[in-house]
């Protein structure tokens, strides 16, 4: 199958889904025909080698389980997708009439273990699918896609799942939205697929993260489903079954990628205004720079260092005080105070050591 032509001629969202892992044959059995039946399901996923962060922990059946999700997908005419970690699990499920590959966060992440892969698809014409590393690193997930597409596979698609983030509140891999939209800026018409279970980790979330998907712009989703998900050997929380992802598909909005003709006019007003506002920022950030450029010099001429705490403290304090009052959050008035911050010390690091610069 040719996966980037069938998602771009998709209806939103495409949908890949299926269990966390292969746990039985029935099982399998199961909830792939579910899907085809409560969904209008494309690809059927399922973990075959799972790999865990603790050794004791259900790590996949292995390669026991391949031809019970082959079969599966033949009886119920859905091509069939399975993660591989390393070139056994290439050549077992090509062997096993896989349709589509994946590579998983933990192994993007590592540079080594894409190469082998990638050299272990030499010459084969198969779609494969790419996580995003565990870290946030857009350069890393970039190094992936060009490592496959050096050993010819040019049938290349992106999943985003997420950063991992030690004790999260909310996420159990925060989504940083602005990692996979700048993917799609660098990559140009790379589809891109939201994981939203890894990224939630708890089905009550898997909603809200598939709309924030859809509402930018992202071209399907990746989600769990099992066919009693308290009982599942992995992953339990995050999973649900085939009639909820239903019920969850229908409560979605998918927006229209491209505006109407009859409000293109007034869509094009707003952004001109936002592109006049957005210029006058672009003065004010040049003038207050310059500003700190003559701080620096006055501060290298009465020699006071350049960070003084208190200062700082005080400036933020104040600017976060305000944010309700600006109808703005927090977490924006933190992030472009800190950019801020760090350019004005650039800025008067320049002037306090020229020969430096």
């Amino acid at each position: 199958m040719n996966l980037r032509q069938s998602i771009q001629q998709s209806k939103r969202p495409f949908l890949i889904a299926g269990p966390c892992s292969a746990e039985n044959e029935e099982q399998v059995h199961k909830v792939v025909h579910d899907l085809a039946i409560e969904t209008d399901i494309q690809l059927i996923r399922a973990g075959i080698w799972k790999p865990r962060t603790r050794p004791d922990s259900f790590e996949g059946l292995g390669d026991i389980a391949l031809p019970w999700l082959v079969e599966a997908g033949k009886i119920n005419g859905l091509p069939v997708t399975v993660e591989v970690a390393n070139k056994t699990h290439v050549e077992e499920a090509l062997n096993a009439g896989v349709d589509v590959l994946w590579i998983g966060a933990r192994t993007t992440v590592n540079p080594f273990a894409v190469q082998e892969i990638a050299d272990s698809l030499q010459g084969v014409d198969i779609p494969v699918m790419i996580k995003n590393p565990v870290n946030p690193d857009l350069e890393l997930w970039i190094g992936a896609f060009e490592r496959l597409e050096k050993a010819g596979i040019t049938d290349l698609v992106a999943l985003h799942r997420g950063f991992s983030f030690y004790n999260h509140p909310k996420y159990r891999n925060v989504p940083h939205w602005e990692i996979p939209i700048a993917l799609k800026e660098r990559l140009g018409n790379l589809p891109l697929i939201c994981d939203p279970s890894h990224i939630s980790g708890r089905r009550d979330l898997l909603e809200e993260v598939s709309q924030k998907a859809m509402d930018l712009n992202f071209d399907g989703l990746m989600i769990e489903t099992h066919p009693n998900p308290d009982a599942a050997l992995s992953d339990a929380q995050q999973q649900i079954t085939p009639q909820q992802l239903k019920n969850l598909l229908e409560h979605l909005v998918v927006r229209e990628s491209n505006a109407k003709h009859d409000v293109v006019d007034q869509l094009n007003e707003y952004r001109e205004q936002i592109a006049v506002l957005d210029g006058r920022l672009f003065d004010l950030f040049a003038a207050r720079m310059k500003i700190s450029a003559q701080l620096g010099e006055f501060k290298r001429d009465h020699n006071i260092t350049i960070f003084q705490r208190e200062h700082w403290e005080n400036m933020i304090r104040m600017r976060l005080e305000d944010v309700q009052e600006h109808g703005l959050t927090r977490q924006f008035v933190r992030r472009v105070m800190d950019e801020i911050h760090q350019e004005s010390i650039r800025q008067q690091t320049r002037v306090m050591n020229p020969k430096r610069d």
